[in-house]
């Protein structure tokens, strides 16, 4: 036989596109549209339906960036379309085929029910099958004119991102509104043959079913008359089906497709316009489900379902008449889909109880997993967080981006830091917005790691990032690969049966052990530096309010615990933990509204906090420590001069200067405090840093050497930094003055200015503290590089063969050499508020109050010796997709810890981010709780959810090994609960003394519930 290929498939791709694809409308007849812009943000059903219209022409520009156009369709189905399906097609003008960055549209009843929404690959409302045939048809559209930042790839700066630099240009054309007799024949031909030629293609050359599908095409298509395609699509589907009817291999892999619509809370566009969004491709979704019996969707993020509660009633009914009928599936028990690296561990521990809280409360479930396909990297905490939170698996397919290093497995235990494994899946089909095409079943299957030992995989599918969801189509091809030679199986299900069956199939899974570092978007440990330094200081405020509010309910009669204050405040701060906006990679309207909703978060925080100590009586000045370590330090008095206080865990003492082990002493560029001694260049750096107590120096080299880098990426400007950005830079060795600010026998300090770049200046103040060999670095950067990253470095004297981070609930070992591709990879990593470095007998600490990433290297010196070089990433200079990200004023504080153990670490970290709080109160009271045993920490402490009054302690093991202890109250124990995140007892806990004996494995995290006498 002769080969002829070429021909067959190049004639069925054209007869497809040009004449099957164009005939699946039949008949058209347009709507009459009315058009009314509505002023500023976007405006009620009610505002919108009592507004005056103006007739409105297709092919008239419309929409401005970000704004909203209603608009009023009127149509009659002509009467001899009786018999037919008939269906509205709105084409508002879209770009491309990517529904979530640019036009979209929610169509209403004039009575205010949403129906379904438009977009680029869903541009129909179904109206009747069949029709009567003149039914008169009336909807109101509020269409968004969301501008597409995507329109060049990410290659240029736009100012589209805000709609304060936007402009008013309308953006679009709208092309078309008709009503429509869908052709049911066609639409389903051309499926049809959409994915027989798809299959085809991606079957070997000299696979036999390539060709037979090859040659059943070729014969279909001499079956299609080219005048009357309507009238010979049956004909042409009647050839196709023997093709079509053949079934899989009996060992084929098995595809568990699960519909989803990933909506990013906030990234190409702010959160105002996700409500929107959740708004429409829920109503799409659940008119899918009306069509499709066997369709099922998997939606995660309980904020979105609440916005949809709070705004979109009608949607909001509908959601839950199909969870009712098992077609749709929450998953994911967090708030949002929350970034996987930069939370904090309570903050994590929240996402969890807040986002299965509310399905267990609004739809009955239970949540099994963790869906978080889209975050860039995930700590190696989650596993026992997620198991606490009542978790049995967890899924991502993110680490499929690695830019180095193939992840070895697809299906697997994880295995987090104290040695909790979850069952893990990978989708080989690497994306989580699969719509069943041929080259995503081929590379599914190609891809898939475990073959051998396991045959199946999941594979999530329906349009997403700004949503859209699963369409028709995609359903139609599910159906038709359900069983089907050459090709995977596919059947729709939800994600808690594939993972039953997963783990039933391959119980001996291999086990991964540590963190899922994603080699790419390393950046977004530092972009936005503002967002990430709002997030770090609300989690810690949120700590200080929950502490003080608990230790006032506790002590004060007339005081109520503010339950739902806190609860709205965590609730706006775990939004923002969101993997789009906490890692700084959103537009800059986006950020801009992060900022300001920090500052109220502060606010009102502060203001619990104030008003808890006040409800404890008027009384003497008290020093009040939020930390669970005990504290002696210097403190500012109301009149800023310093006093050194001893104040206990968690609790206070009054402000009494009390004498401190040695006074500070400044000569020169010189600070002495008896346990360290820092000596200042002339160009500002730290020429030597000699610990007193070890009689040793700490540097190496000079110490807080600041280097600004170019930093331009070769994608994703925001996200990325590529390892060629160490290769050109400039010491910032020119200081502009050094200057004693202070000089105390409490507090030494000097200032060092720099001017720089295109404007930039740094001011930092370099103090030292009477009894603490911790050294500040205050630092106020007013910043306007662009491209460029600013570094902080301290190479210690010391040879590490790992550095230490803190992560949540723990810290996590990184080796300091690259002997092979997956350290080498790991150029930028993250790390919360320390970095230790250590070897046997010594150790040094640099301590953050906001910055996440940094990067570690060592190097052997001429004399024998290490050194060991910790560097902070203080901020960048992205231009996209927020041209002006990170320009302006940063302030934050760093320090370096000479002889700090781990410990030593863990106890500055809380210092450093949990300032001493001096207030006018009655507090002498005893710490609400107090932890007694090395590593034993308390790392949050509240009154129950449930308002039943019990008190609830969070702690965890801080070192990395066995501790034991005991937890000790300041109030009447009746009994106590070990309990799981949620507060829901698992069993009873030993109580002694009115106190509770805990014993922890390395960093295990234990909830106790602690029942009031």
């Amino acid at each position: 036989m002769h080969d002829e290929s070429r021909r067959i498939e190049e004639r069925v791709q054209r007869l497809h596109d040009q004449r099957i694809k164009t005939a699946v409308y039949a008949a058209t007849v347009p709507f009459e549209v009315e058009a009314w812009q509505a002023p500023g943000e976007p405006v009620p059903f009610e505002e919108a339906a009592a507004a005056s219209y103006r007739p409105f022409a297709m092919g008239t520009p419309w929409g401005p960036p970000w704004g909203t156009t209603w608009f009023r369709m009127r149509g009659r189905v002509p009467k001899e379309w009786a018999g037919r399906r008939v269906e509205a097609v709105i084409d508002l003008g879209f770009v491309g085929d990517w529904p979530g960055n640019q036009a979209e549209a929610l169509v209403h009843l004039t009575d205010g029910t949403p129906l379904k929404a438009v977009n680029p690959l869903n541009q129909y409302v179904a109206i009747a099958n069949p029709a009567q045939g003149g039914e008169t048809v009336d909807y109101l559209v509020e269409a968004a004119s969301n501008p597409d930042i995507l329109a060049d790839d990410f290659a240029t700066p736009t100012p589209l991102g805000d709609k304060l630099t936007a402009g008013d240009k309308p953006l679009y054309t709208f092309r078309a509104a008709d009503l429509a007799i869908l052709d049911e024949e066609v639409f389903h031909l051309d499926l049809d043959v959409q994915v027989l030629r798809e299959l085809m293609l991606e079957l070997g050359e000299h696979d036999p079913r390539r060709h037979e599908i090859a040659h059943a095409l070729d014969r279909a298509m001499d079956q299609l008359d080219l005048d009357d395609v309507p009238g010979s699509a049956a004909a042409v589907r009647e050839a196709l089906k023997p093709v079509l009817s053949k079934p899989a291999h009996a060992s084929a892999h098995t595809i568990s497709g699960v519909g989803h619509a990933h909506i990013d809370s906030a990234w190409l566009w702010p959160i105002r316009e996700t409500k929107r969004k959740t708004s429409r491709t829920f109503s799409n979704v659940t008119s899918l489900a009306d069509e499709y019996d066997d369709f099922i969707f998997a939606c995660s993020q309980a904020q979105q379902y609440e916005w949809v509660r709070d705004h979109y009633p009608k949607v909001w009914a509908r959601i839950q008449e199909s969870v009712k009928n098992g077609q749709w599936a929450p998953v994911g028990g967090m708030w949002v889909e929350a970034d996987g690296n930069l939370p904090g561990g309570e903050a994590v521990a929240r996402q969890f109880i807040h986002g299965k809280r509310f399905f267990i409360e609004h739809f009955g479930i239970e949540t099994k997993g963790v869906w978080l396909p889209d975050s860039f990297g995930y700590n190696a905490a989650y596993p026992q967080l997620a198991k606490l939170a009542g978790n049995e698996w967890f899924l991502t397919q993110k680490i499929s981006w690695n830019q180095t290093n193939r992840f070895p497995h697809h299906t697997f235990w994880w295995e987090g830091i104290d040695g909790t494994r979850i069952f893990t899946h990978f989708p080989p089909v690497d994306t989580y917005n699969a719509r069943f095409s041929g080259v995503e079943m081929s590379r599914a299957v190609r891809n898939y790691r475990e073959k051998g030992g396991a045959s199946r995989s999941l594979a999530p599918f329906g349009w997403g990032d700004g949503g859209g969801g699963p369409t028709r189509e995609i359903m139609e091809r599910a159906r038709r690969l359900a069983d089907l030679e050459g090709s995977p199986k596919v059947v729709v299900e939800h994600p808690d049966a594939f993972f039953a069956k997963a783990r039933e199939e391959y119980p001996d899974a291999p086990v991964w052990v540590g963190e899922l570092y994603l080699e790419l978007h390393r950046a977004t440990y530092t972009s936005q530096a503002r967002t990430k330094q709002g997030n770090r200081r609300s989690e810690h405020l949120l700590r200080e309010a929950e502490l003080w509010a608990t230790t006032a309910a506790l002590h004060a009669p007339d005081y109520a615990y503010p339950h739902e204050k806190l609860d709205r405040l965590w609730k706006t701060v775990l939004l923002h933990q969101f993997h789009d906006i906490l890692p700084g990679s959103s537009i800059a309207w986006v950020h801009r509204e992060a900022e300001a909703e920090y500052a109220r978060v502060a606010r009102e925080l502060h203001a619990l906090t104030a008003e808890a100590l006040a409800a404890l009586g008027a009384g003497e000045a008290r020093v009040f420590n939020t930390s669970p370590y005990d504290r002696a330090e210097v403190v500012r008095t109301a009149d800023g001069a310093p006093a050194y206080v001893r104040v206990p865990a968690s609790g206070s003492a009054p402000l009494a200067d009390t004498a401190p082990p040695q006074p500070v002493t400044v000569h020169g560029r010189i600070l002495d405090n008896g346990l360290v001694r820092v000596e200042v260049a002339e160009d500002g750096t730290l020429s030597s840093v000699r610990d007193l107590r070890a009689g040793r120096e700490v540097l190496a080299e000079p110490g807080n050497l600041l280097r600004l880098h170019t930093d331009l990426p070769n994608h994703w400007d925001a996200w990325d930094i590529d390892k060629h950005y160490k290769n050109r830079y400039t010491d910032l060795l020119d200081a502009t003055s050094v200057t004693v600010v202070e000089q105390d026998p409490l507090i030494g300090a000097l200032r060092v200015e720099r001017s720089f770049g295109k404007g930039s200046t740094i001011t930092q103040t370099i103090t030292v503290r009477a009894g603490s060999p911790r050294i500040d670095f205050e630092t106020d950067i007013d910043w306007h590089e662009t491209e460029k990253i600013l570094k902080a470095a301290f190479p210690v004297d010391i040879r590490a063969p790992h550095s230490s981070a803190e992560i949540q609930f723990g810290h996590i070992q990184r080796p300091t050499h690259t002997n092979t591709t997956w350290e080498a990879a790991r150029f930028e990593v993250s790390g919360h508020r320390w970095v230790h470095l250590g070897e046997p007998g010594y150790g040094v600490a640099v301590i953050n109050d906001s910055t996440y990433g940094h990067d570690v290297s060592r190097t052997v010196r001429e004399d024998g010796g290490t050194t060991t070089t910790v560097r902070l990433s203080l901020v960048r200079a992205p231009r996209i997709p927020d041209p002006e990200a990170d320009q302006g004023r940063h302030r934050l504080t760093y320090a370096l810890l000479p002889g700090a153990t781990i410990e030593d670490a863990v106890a500055e970290g809380y210092s450093l981010n949990l300032p001493l709080r001096v207030a006018e109160s009655a507090g002498a009271l005893e710490p609400i709780v107090s932890a007694e045993g090395e590593g034993v920490t308390v790392e949050a402490v509240k009154l129950a959810d449930d308002a039943s009054g019990d008190v609830v302690v969070r702690l965890y093991e801080s070192r990395g090994g066995r501790a034991t202890g005991t937890l000790r109250t300041g109030f009447p124990l009746a009994g106590a609960q070990i309990t799981d995140l949620l507060e829901r007892p698992l069993q009873d806990a030993e109580t002694t003394d009115g106190a509770v004996p805990v014993a922890l494995r390395p960093f295990q995290i234990l909830t106790l519930r602690l029942r009031r006498g």
